[in-house]
């Protein structure tokens, strides 16, 4: 019981700031409609709830499962055995992830159909199913990240030359759309089982992070890889204009909930399928062990479903008639602050950053403090929904002048810090992105470009999760480099007091 009441007065503490800006944004410059903001105040208490018994579950389910796996795998010596269940797994868990299906779902509506949103799914997942093989290998071989990184985005960086505009926005949206709430805790489960066979500790400290940074290129490489093949100069469309039942909030809620429910359980499904092989093959747990997992998968089942509903339920709709109302006005001010304010926030409600926080807390043995990680990610963040806003209010700014230098900075200085911090900060941009992100900021700043005269929708709609990936990936750098300053300054003073 102590466990959830922590996970709950965690919850609490990210969650209520995105409803309080809400609040106070209703009572003042931008008041909703009496219905939305009824949805919204029940997603906000959904949002609460479900996330409170799915980072429960997490801990009881999905991260034991997922470093047996690591473990296990290991374990066996063959690269066969890596290589075929590291592209299976890679596959399905991103086909399954419902951040993916909620971008595709906006990328296919917002572009009438021209990009299919099955055809993004399969495309994503197979990058993604590629790279983690990539990322286990490194693992194993003992790769230094900062060289996969400077490989990885080069690669990158020539295929975008042969992209539209449209085509490289949708392709880093995707990048951290598809890194969500069950996809990052899977992946840094498998990351640290494998690592923690490595006979130095260090190493295998570093090497309990990057794989999901090296799996989300793996989406960017798909999309435009696909794009080059479809040949498709421009994509048009407009922003769909979204309802909340008027009578009945249980309508709201209800006609989502089936959908929800089973695209949470089709989310779970491949690990479940893979637990089940896995302890009939290889794991053999005792028959309390596979109950507490069990019990743990529920948990994180349920939460999903009731995080799901509330932010798909009250969310959207809302996110985009703030952005819509605040772009409306006569001054730019209102919702340059807003975007800044709302990116401080909503990280801090996403299941996946709270999860890898707490990894980073428990590898590193507290040395790395997860508060300071956390404030280096809220305010990049704020930062990149900010930068998102500013690029569609000024049509001379392209996506590209953002991603170029920044990725270009971030592997760069890869090679200057600890390969800890190099870990770290590419997860970190894929965990960033998760379904609050790919909800309720997105649908924000949809809303924003909807409004404004100049914004193509297609263009400047899509493009943000790309600057929320990108941002903290610099920010968690730089922290790796004060922590590194400081190491050195110890070390030297240390050296002073021995003289």
């Amino acid at each position: 019981m102590s466990e959830i009441t922590a996970k709950l007065k965690e919850v609490l503490t990210s969650v209520l700031p995105i409803t309080l800006i809400v609040l106070i944004l209703h009572f003042t410059i931008s008041p909703l409609e009496p219905d939305m903001l009824v949805a919204f105040l029940i997603g906000s208490a959904l949002v609460i709830l479900g996330l409170t018994i799915f980072l429960f579950g997490i801990d009881q389910g999905l991260e034991p499962i997922g470093q047996g796996i690591g473990n296990t795998i290991t374990r066996s010596n063959s690269y066969a055995v890596l290589l075929t269940f590291s592209l299976i797994l890679g596959f399905f868990i991103s086909y399954a992830e419902p951040d993916l299906h909620i971008l595709a779902k906006q990328v296919a509506s917002v572009t009438s159909g021209q990009f299919d949103n099955t055809l993004l799914v399969v495309v994503v997942s197979i990058g993604i199913g590629m790279m983690m093989t990539l990322g286990m290998l490194r693992i194993l071989r003992g790769v230094r990240l900062k060289y996969v990184f400077a490989g990885v985005y080069f690669l990158i960086f020539i295929l975008s030359q042969f992209s539209s505009a449209d085509f490289l926005a949708i392709a880093f949206d995707a990048s951290g759309a598809t890194t969500g709430a069950v996809t990052v805790p899977f992946m840094l489960a498998l990351a640290a089982g494998v690592s923690a066979l490595k006979k130095d500790s260090k190493m295998g400290e570093a090497d309990s992070f990057g794989l999901v940074g090296i799996a989300s290129a793996g989406a960017i490489l798909g999309v435009l890889i696909t794009g080059i093949f479809l040949d498709i100069k421009k994509l048009e469309g407009v922003l769909p204009e979204a309802e909340i039942s008027t009578a009945n909030m249980l309508e709201t809620y209800g006609d989502k909930l089936l959908t929800i429910a089973w695209d949470a359980f089709l989310s779970l499904l491949p690990i479940i399928i893979v637990y089940i092989l896995f302890q009939i093959f290889f794991f053999k747990h005792r028959k309390n062990k596979v109950i507490d997992i069990a019990r743990g998968l529920v948990f994180t089942l349920v939460g999903l479903i009731i995080f799901l509903l509330g932010v798909n339920g009250g969310f959207m709709e809302v996110g985009a008639q703030l952005g819509k109302k605040l772009a409306a006005m006569d001054s730019n001010f209102p919702v340059l602050l807003v975007s800044l304010l709302l990116g401080l926030t909503t990280v801090l409600a996403e299941p996946a950053v709270l999860v890898l926080t707490h990894q980073v807390e428990d590898i590193t043995g507290g040395s790395v403090n997860r508060t300071l990680v956390l404030i280096f990610l809220s305010v990049s963040v704020g930062m990149s929904i900010f930068m998102s806003a500013l690029r569609i209010l000024i049509p001379d700014i392209q996506l590209w002048m953002y991603l170029l230098p920044g990725f270009g900075l971030a592997v760069i200085m890869a090679f200057f810090i600890p390969d800890l911090f190099v870990g770290m900060a590419f997860d970190a941009g894929g965990v960033a992105s998760g379904p609050m992100t790919a909800t309720f900021s997105l649908a924000f700043v949809q809303g924003i470009a909807a409004q404004v005269p100049t914004a193509d929708v297609v263009t400047d709609g899509f493009g943000m999760i790309a600057i929320v990936a990108m941002m903290p990936i610099v920010a968690i750098e730089l922290l790796g480099a004060l922590y590194q300053a400081k190491a050195r300054k110890m070390t030297q003073s240390a050296l002073k007091n021995k003289q």
